[in-house]
């Protein structure tokens, strides 16, 4: 996998990480199991009391945490700070939450005779996160709170170019009081990861990445009869209708296209304008892109980061080649970014037309796809002509028919008059290609728990 620190601004090579060995996956996982069998028995006060201190930890040493975030993949470090305070949010919410969440519930049943009917929520064992670089922190944290709140325990294979970070994690949950093998990372090769899925020892597994990825592993872990879920790509559609605030709307656009160097999943990625705002949308737009100060990420004045990797810059560049070649026009847009790093230009694609493939494509960088609609009726029809549903904006004056075009529109999340926003206390998932389950607050929490009905019964009730 060629686990490795690259800095994405200088080019440079920090350091190098040698892959697990067999030996290593095989110790980590009786380890995780033989941690299951005592984690599942502690009470959520002890479980809360973990993640607590987790939380406290991060807040204490935020920045030194950011940087390693920054370092590795380019982050604006401001934006990084951000992340690991949401990371410490997310835990705080399941240790006020959890217990309740999971909670034995009573079922109605409509005869006594059926007995007393409790539903209990109990943990499956262990778990393999497999999680991408884009947010270092934050997907580990939206994984690992819930699950070791439900009594469950992880091993992590996390992106091969944030070693460092999936390290610092480790450490972190070891400084909080975690239990030793109730979470490990591992530096695991493809083939090691194959071995994880297929172990009896393992009960489910979590993805975040691309579509590639997911295909595969959804697909181990069928033939293993493993529980999966996956969060995938994104094209989030940002519909502009015509009596939204646009000098407002436009701003929301800019940062929700390029905040961490439009690198989101949930980015807003294809705007999709009515006609009649069409032209002075792409005016205001163009400006306010051409305003975004590409640098250092470590410099605060900062405001649009390298991507993650000269590869990944490489990559978005071609698909934008590839976009022109099949018709479409790309207008790059601002003073020219810094030659050092792994930039790409800001760029706007227009005059894209559904022919062409571009305009089903997710392009995970700062690349604009501007798509004019002749109403509400055709913004909703394009934003729904995507093999992608993760979020999705819809930008009004009126929050009743914002509501109403958001309830149209085939994705996990639509908010209205805010780009797909991401919170301790919201949902995250989508639907199609962007994947299967949901993390965070309840939903994510039951999704490797044993759903198990307990039903006590007269011995002398019928049948």
């Amino acid at each position: 996998m060629s686990y490795a620190s690259v800095n994405p601004y200088t080019g440079d090579l920090i350091k190098t990480f040698a892959d697990a060995t067999d030996d290593e996956v095989e110790l980590a996982l009786n380890n995780a199991n033989q941690a299951f069998l005592k984690w599942r028995e502690t009470s959520f006060a002890q479980r809360a009391e973990i993640l607590q201190r987790a939380a406290d930890i991060l807040r204490e040493n935020k920045t030194k945490y950011a940087k390693i975030l920054t370092l590795e993949m380019g982050k604006l470090l401001l934006e990084a700070e951000a992340e690991v305070e949401l990371s410490a949010q997310i835990m705080e919410y399941y240790v006020k939450h959890s217990e309740t969440l999971l909670a034995p519930e009573t079922l109605p049943v409509a005869d006594s005779s059926e007995g007393k009917a409790t539903l209990h929520h109990e943990p499956l064992g262990v778990l393999l996160a497999i999680e991408p670089w884009n947010f270092p922190f934050y997907q580990i944290a939206r994984i690992l709170a819930p699950q070791l709140s439900a009594g469950n325990t992880l091993l992590l294979k996390h992106a091969s170019n944030v070693p460092q970070a999936a390290a610092a994690f480790a450490k972190l949950m070891s400084e909080a009081g975690l239990p030793n093998g109730a979470f490990q990372q591992l530096y695991a090769t493809r083939s090691q990861v194959e071995k994880i899925i297929s172990s009896p020892l393992v009960r489910g597994v979590a993805l975040t990445g691309s579509e590639g990825a997911g295909a595969v592993v959804a697909a181990q872990a069928g033939k293993a009869m493993k529980k999966s879920t996956l969060e995938l790509g994104g094209a989030d559609a940002f519909v502009v209708l015509q009596d939204a605030e646009l000098e407002k709307t436009v701003k929301w656009a800019v940062f929700g296209r390029h905040w961490n160097g439009g690198q989101v999943c949930v980015s807003s990625k294809r705007m999709i304008i009515v006609k009649s705002v069409y032209d002075e949308f792409l005016s205001l737009y163009s400006q306010g892109v051409a305003a975004l100060k590409a640098g250092d990420p470590m410099d605060v004045e900062t405001t649009l980061a390298p991507l993650s990797s000269q590869a990944a810059a490489d990559e978005v560049k071609q698909k934008i080649r590839e976009a022109v070649a099949y018709g479409a026009t790309a207008t790059e847009v601002g003073p020219k970014v810094p030659e050092q790093g792994a930039f790409v230009q800001p760029t706007i694609l227009t005059n894209l037309t559904a022919d062409n493939p571009a305009y089903y494509w997710e392009f995970f960088g700062p690349v604009s796809m501007i798509l004019p609609a002749k109403d509400e009726d055709d913004a909703v029809n394009i934003a729904n002509d995507s093999p992608f549903g993760l979020g999705g904006s819809v930008f009004t004056a009126d929050e009743k028919r914002g509501e109403q075009i958001a309830h149209r529109i085939s994705t996990g999340m639509v908010f209205v008059n805010h780009p797909t926003m991401v919170k301790a206390d919201l949902p995250f998932g989508g639907i199609r290609n962007s994947g299967y389950g949901r993390e965070l607050i309840g939903l994510g929490v039951k999704e490797f728990v044993n759903h198990k009905l307990v039903n006590v019964v007269d011995i002398d009730a019928p049948f």
